[in-house]
């Protein structure tokens, strides 16, 4: 095998790409900062039972796993960036109110978590600590909604639903975690004939009810209809109640509704929701409540927040012109050389044409050159551009 062969779904970013990656991140930093959010750092590497325990338990298998030569601890690579900013926010900071923070930076995964996926996503999140209500909820979806809009990306649709609604139609069932697991995968799949063999000794009212919930899908008469439907089922009539309040204060994007998906089920603890847009095969963001997020780091704050992987969002936005530069003749002469750093100190890209070599810079679009006139450097449109 030739030595530069990268492995499975690990890719280099070459200079287009890389160059628009990194004004997306930058973009998407900065809106973070404009809502308030204050950015963190985590390692890339951690010992294993800080990264799995709790609501990581559900990235076990996605994390690369060694060994620490210097205290022979089980380390891990992160996948997820989640659990590590809730040990800052339960730990290192500890305020009593409302904390608020950001982070962009790569995740591992041992193998691919959709078709034609990277295990190597650059992620960014923004997660809100501190308040349990409804108002932490809309800031997350507000701030993905700006987030995307930074990144010129349109014709966005939110599809929301609350495990809740699950929890509470399988309250008091008696039934194992694998049984349960079926469960979730077949409501996730629809699976109509499955569920009901699944569910063939549970009570009535929780078989018919999750039942229901395969054909509970569409725009906002869905939680119209769920609320005749499932009338009675404790606790969910205030669920479904919130997600109508949620979705009334997004404008300008389509909302859907989904109340059977369950992806994540075992992570969030409300409120969850995704965003689609044409042309991306699986969402760009995730997001929702996931209050149990710090317990196992002795604090269990209320949370909310979204993910999404920056590499996959490049892919669906649009290109970006190439940043317009100077090009320069290479010289040690003192005048020019004052010159391109005069320009470089205003803002300006000035490529140096080194001896020999014509201008071979293809992530610059060079309209302009700097010449020499009456014995002064001076900066000229270049003819035909």
């Amino acid at each position: 095998m030739s030595a530069w062969v990268l492995p499975d779904h690990i890719a280099d970013v070459l200079p287009s790409e890389a160059r628009h990656i990194e004004e997306l991140r930058r973009g998407l930093l900065d809106t973070a900062r404009s809502y308030g959010y204050e950015l963190v750092m985590p390692p890339l590497l951690e010992h294993l039972e800080s990264l799995l325990t709790g609501t990581g338990e559900a990235l076990d298998l996605q994390t690369f796993k060694l060994v620490d030569q210097l205290s022979g601890r089980s380390l891990g690579l992160r996948a997820d960036t989640t659990q590590q900013v809730a040990r800052i926010d339960a730990h290192l900071l500890n305020r009593r109110g409302v904390t608020r923070l950001c982070y962009c930076g790569p995740v591992l995964h041992t193998r691919p978590d959709r078709p034609r996926a990277t295990r190597e996503p650059l992620q960014f999140g923004a997660e809100i600590y501190g308040h349990a209500g409804l108002e932490a909820d809309l800031e997350a979806l507000l701030l993905a909604l700006a987030c995307l809009r930074s990144a010129q990306v349109s014709d966005v649709s939110v599809d929301m639903a609350d495990v809740r609604v699950v929890r509470s139609l399988l309250a008091g069932v008696d039934v194992d975690a694998q049984v349960l697991h079926a469960v979730h995968a077949a409501l996730a799949t629809k699976d109509a004939s499955e569920l009901a063999q699944l569910t063939r000794d549970f009570p009535a009212a929780s078989r018919n009810g999750l039942m229901a919930l395969l054909q509970l899908y569409g725009d906002v008469q869905v939680l119209d209809e769920a609320e005749k439907v499932l009338a009675g089922v404790p606790g969910v009539a205030e669920v479904l109640t919130h997600l109508k309040w949620l979705a009334a204060r997004l404008d300008g994007v389509n909302v859907t509704f989904d109340l059977a998906d369950l992806r994540g089920y075992g992570y969030y603890s409300g409120t969850r929701f995704a965003m689609y847009v044409p042309g991306a095969s699986d969402a760009l963001v995730r997001g929702g409540r996931y209050d149990e997020v710090g317990a196992v780091f002795g604090r269990n704050r209320p949370a909310a927040g979204f993910s999404l992987d920056i590499k996959q969002l490049v892919s669906v936005v649009p290109t970006r012109a190439l940043k317009a530069a100077i090009r320069a003749p290479w010289g040690d002469a003192q005048d020019v050389s004052a010159a391109i750093a005069a320009l470089r100190q205003q803002g300006e890209t000035v490529v140096c044409v080194l001896p020999g070599h014509g201008s071979e810079v293809d992530e610059f679009h060079c309209d302009r050159e700097l010449v020499q006139v009456a014995g002064q450097w001076v900066v000229q449109a270049i003819s035909g551009i």
